[in-house]
């Protein structure tokens, strides 16, 4: 028997967030033989873009049971039954998740159409329920609503069963053996790694007791997660592999909301595998001040050397330095101000007319400070208060970034349904987040190297 379903939530993460809404069609394997729908009232209000993309309301939830009002029935329904669901793992972490706050855990077996669809229907550009169900003609009514999605989940099912010429039970034979997978520990299945997506977010793994071990981001998490286990070489990689029982992720859309989530986790939840970035991703820093003259001057240190933020980060001290005469030849600046040129006298550049003098102040302060002060606007975040727009979880959402007067804000996502959207309802996406330099270094480094769809100035 399979409970072939679909849910609707607060948000990406079973961490944090609650279930609004399930539908469940039940299916033997060759039909449907009951269904079950309910709205759940999440205990928590239903952000503003997620109404827009659901059309689910705080309102219309206020009266609907409680997870723990429905748990009991969602058991006795779902017995012997396998979860089937469109990216099932999504669906079935935030079922786990609710049953965890009650301190029960529910366990069954899952099957997911994606990738099921993958090995029946190759070929397709895109996998998610949208554009695949469009691509084989079946209609969604009520898509992004529960009961919408699960029935075109269903569809697919059948079409999926056909395509084999077998019954229900018979799709449980489309899981490969795990001889595909010649690096995996005893405690990872084949099944753990193909619910794994192929997208961009951040994955976790989990010791036997649950504790996590180690934080990573990816374009593709499926691909990375299996790279730690084929390519466990050190003996710290391998230590970590053999202690990997149980493997999560969250979606972001966006590589940069990974490379933010990423930093922010693993200075929040301290992984015992990510020793390294628990203390910083960068280890020299350029500082600023001013001379005895009033000129402006830079030097590189160590981070770990002074509790003073730096205007910039480097990951070791050669790029640092090459960063730095970079900068100082762009600026036509001293190298004996910047720390580049050790002397008592003019520096090098002085010497071949490269520099103005203001090592020997033979060049104005003003002059020489306004020239000093452009190359530090140009590694400032943008001092305005800007959203940056990027690519979202799927093609029907857009992830935001906050900056405000130069200081990073926090993330967020919001529905491109919603075109009529303002500044303020978007900024209400925005999950508050801690400014820090390495989120600062984050930005920096992806605005220069990569292109973002739209930055939204206000």
């Amino acid at each position: 028997m399979f409970a072939i379903l679909d849910i609707e939530t607060t948000g990406g993460s079973p961490k944090t967030e609650k279930i609004t809404e399930i539908a469940i069609f039940f299916h033997d394997g060759e039909k449907v033989v009951d269904e079950w729908s309910t709205l759940i009232n999440p205990e928590k209000p239903i952000p503003y873009f997620i109404t827009g993309l659901t059309g689910i309301t705080d309102d219309m939830v206020s009266g609907s049971p409680k997870f723990y009002e429905i748990a009991r029935e969602l058991v006795e329904r779902t017995e012997n039954h396998v979860i089937v669901g469109h990216n099932v793992n999504f669906d079935y972490s935030f079922i786990k998740s609710e049953f965890k706050r009650l301190g029960f855990d529910y366990d069954r077996k899952t099957l997911c159409t994606v990738k099921l669809s993958r090995k029946v229907f190759p070929g397709h550009k895109s996998y998610s329920l949208g554009k695949l169900c469009t691509a084989m003609g079946i209609e969604i009514h009520d898509r992004h609503r529960a009961a919408g999605d699960a029935l075109a989940t269903m569809k697919l099912f059948e079409m999926i069963r056909d395509r084999q010429n077998g019954h229900g039970d018979e799709i449980l034979g489309l899981n490969e053996p795990a001889g595909r997978y010649k690096h995996l520990n005893e405690n990872v299945t084949v099944e753990d790694i193909e619910n794994l997506p192929e997208a961009c977010g951040t994955y976790y793994f989990f010791d036997e007791n649950h504790q996590l071990l180690y934080i990573g981001k990816s374009k593709n998490i499926r691909h990375r997660v299996l790279s730690h286990l084929a390519n466990a070489s050190s003996k710290r990689a391998l230590e970590m592999k053999d202690r990997i029982h149980s493997i999560s992720y969250e979606l972001t859309g966006s590589e940069l909301i990974a490379l933010l989530k990423e930093s922010k986790e693993i200075k929040e939840q301290k992984p015992l595998y990510n020793r390294a970035q628990k203390r910083t991703f960068y280890y020299w820093g350029l500082y600023t001040g001013k001379d005895e003259f009033g000129y402006l001057t830079f030097r590189l240190r160590k981070i770990s050397e002074t509790p003073d933020d730096p205007v910039t980060c480097f990951n070791n001290k050669k790029e640092a330095r090459e960063s730095l005469t970079r900068m100082v030849q762009k600026h036509w600046l001293c190298q004996k101000l910047s720390g580049l040129y050790q002397t008592d006298g003019a520096c090098f550049h002085h010497t071949i007319r490269q520099c103005n003098g203001a090592c020997v102040q033979a060049e104005p302060v003003r002059e020489y400070n306004r020239r000093a002060e452009a190359l530090l606007d140009g590694l400032q975040l943008d001092r305005g208060n800007v959203l940056i727009i990027d690519q979202g979880r799927d093609h029907e959402e857009r992830s935001l970034v906050r900056i405000e007067k130069g200081m990073y804000m926090g993330y967020g996502y919001m529905s491109v349904n919603e075109s009529y959207m303002g500044i303020e309802q978007m900024l209400d996406c925005i999950h508050p987040a801690l400014d820090n330099r390495d989120v600062r270094q984050i930005l920096r480094n992806w605005l220069k190297t990569n292109k973002v769809e739209k930055m939204l100035y206000y």
